[in-house]
């Protein structure tokens, strides 16, 4: 196995990471003291570097590379911001990737050379009052009429809600019981019929909107289905692999960040005479840093690796996504406690970070949920909470 990254990769990661830090670090400000999504002038740019669909084919819009270059480029925008990097994660790892791998071409050349173009953001809606963990309790139905599809119900928790042009959506599409009835359907935000509720005011991720989604009779053409049930709930479910490895890199990077942020400052504060760094306290808080944002990062690649263009297994990207999940905390509070008064204060970045990384072990699947999956692929069966 050969850990290094190709000559290439190291280009296209170097690339992001200058955009980054020259272009986003004001842009990430603003929208963490407004609360506001990235505006459109910068979703354009981001389409003319090449960062949307970067693992998406060709033929419509994207680089055509693989799973870990897109999640190189992701870690870089995540240092900055979780919202600055959002718009990335859905094109790389969100629903497009489901709608790539497994709706009619006619969807997928209506809608994924629009979001590599930076037109539109794609979000998914899955989760209901009562069906968050317990997803395939969700009661949102999707039914079929004269060549339409019907949907009623609701949702909540949908990052991107109320922003986003486009949703692919969650549904009951037939009376089979659990997962089997599961499907999912395309809706556009314009479709008559929609409404959201207001913005969440969420302890972090200012910049990411939420907002519950309302389907009253909400009418689109059968050719928006994504997935049929009766088999499509796992299709979705293998798509969701991919997302967990971009929710584990969106944490990564409040990590990475939080390390290269507090080594600086170390190097640079002074007390009882010299750098804070000449600490052996201090020496041993970094290295301890250091080892579980190397190790949460090699997981996580070694996930998207072995997946290559597809979706990663299950145990892969759970094992991956949890770890980096619970070490990111431990990383992202010790940057905060080495910065004492300063790591405290709004003025700088690490508070943000600490809000930021909490909400990526929760959105994604919870820890604990991660922690079941492993156990599952484990024993090789799946344990019923019932």
């Amino acid at each position: 196995m050969d850990f290094t990254y190709t000559q290439e990769q190291l280009e296209l990661q170097s690339v992001a990471r200058e955009f980054a830090n020259k272009e986003m670090v004001p842009v990430a400000a603003e929208m963490e003291k407004k609360s506001i999504p990235l505006p459109k002038e910068w979703l354009k740019k981001y389409s003319d570097m090449g960062f949307l669909g970067i693992n998406v084919d060709q033929k419509y819009g994207g680089l055509g590379l693989s799973n870990l270059e897109a999640l190189l480029v992701m870690e870089e925008f995540a240092k900055i911001s979780s919202a600055v990097a959002f718009p990335i994660f859905e094109s790389c790892v969100g629903p497009v990737k489901a709608i790539e791998h497994f709706a009619s071409e006619d969807l997928k050349m209506r809608v994924i050379p629009q979001i590599c173009k930076g037109n539109i953001i794609v979000a998914v809606s899955m989760s209901e009052p009562n069906a968050g963990s317990a997803l395939t309790d969700l009661t949102t139905k999707a039914e079929l009429k004269n060549d339409k599809i019907i949907i009623n119900g609701m949702k909540r928790w949908c990052s991107g809600g109320g922003h986003s042009e486009g949703y692919v959506v969650y549904c009951k599409m037939s009376d089979d019981p659990g997962a089997k009835g599961i499907g999912a359907v395309y809706v556009e935000k314009d479709t008559e019929g929609l409404s959201f509720g207001k913005q969440e005011n969420l302890m972090g991720w200012n910049g990411v909107p939420s907002a519950d989604i309302y389907f009253d009779n909400v009418e689109v053409p059968k050719e928006n289905i994504v997935v049929e049930a009766n088999g499509g709930f796992k299709k979705l479910m293998e798509a969701f692999d991919l997302e967990r490895c971009g929710n584990a890199t969106m944490c990564l990077g409040q990590a990475s960040g939080a390390l290269e942020q507090v080594l600086e400052y170390v190097q640079e504060r002074e007390q009882f005479g010299k750098p804070i760094v000449e600490f052996q306290a201090v020496q041993m808080k970094l290295a301890e840093m250091a080892m579980k944002v190397e190790a949460s990062r090699l997981l996580i690649h070694r996930a998207a690796h072995n997946a290559q263009e597809g979706f990663p297994s299950i145990f892969e990207s759970s094992v991956g996504k949890c770890f980096c999940n619970e070490t990111a905390r431990e990383v992202v509070a010790a940057a905060m406690q080495l910065m004492g008064g300063y790591g405290f204060n709004k003025e700088y970045t690490m508070e943000r970070r600490y809000r930021d990384v909490w909400g990526w072990g929760i959105a994604g699947g919870t820890i604990d949920i991660q922690k079941i999956n492993i156990a599952a692929s484990m024993v090789g069966r799946r344990f019923n909470q019932r």
